[in-house]
């Protein structure tokens, strides 16, 4: 779980992070959730978006991803969400979580 001062050093890391997966109108899927499993355990921080056409908010979404995939929901916001999740060896992200 992340503090608030953690959850903010993440949130200013994501700012220029571009969406790398769309949520749309099916479900989410082992297909999704393996995909995002693979982009987590290689970036720790990642950037999604939830189309309008999609039947989740954003918020179900990442919640959902955040359950499958074992990682922490840093940001809902508008139609965008961060996840970040990790490494278990070195972290590129360690200097900004203490």
């Amino acid at each position: 779980m992340l503090n608030s001062k953690q959850r903010a050093a993440l949130r200013g890391a994501a700012n220029s992070l571009e969406p790398v997966f769309l949520v749309g109108k099916g479900e989410i899927d082992e297909t999704l959730i393996r995909g995002v499993a693979d982009c987590l355990a290689a970036r720790e921080l990642i950037k999604l978006k939830v189309l309008e056409t999609s039947s989740y908010t954003p918020r179900e979404a990442a919640d959902a991803l955040c359950e499958a995939t074992g990682a922490d929901c840093v940001q809902v916001i508008g139609r965008k969400f961060v996840l970040f999740k990790r490494k278990p060896k070195e972290s590129a992200y360690a200097a900004l979580l203490g």
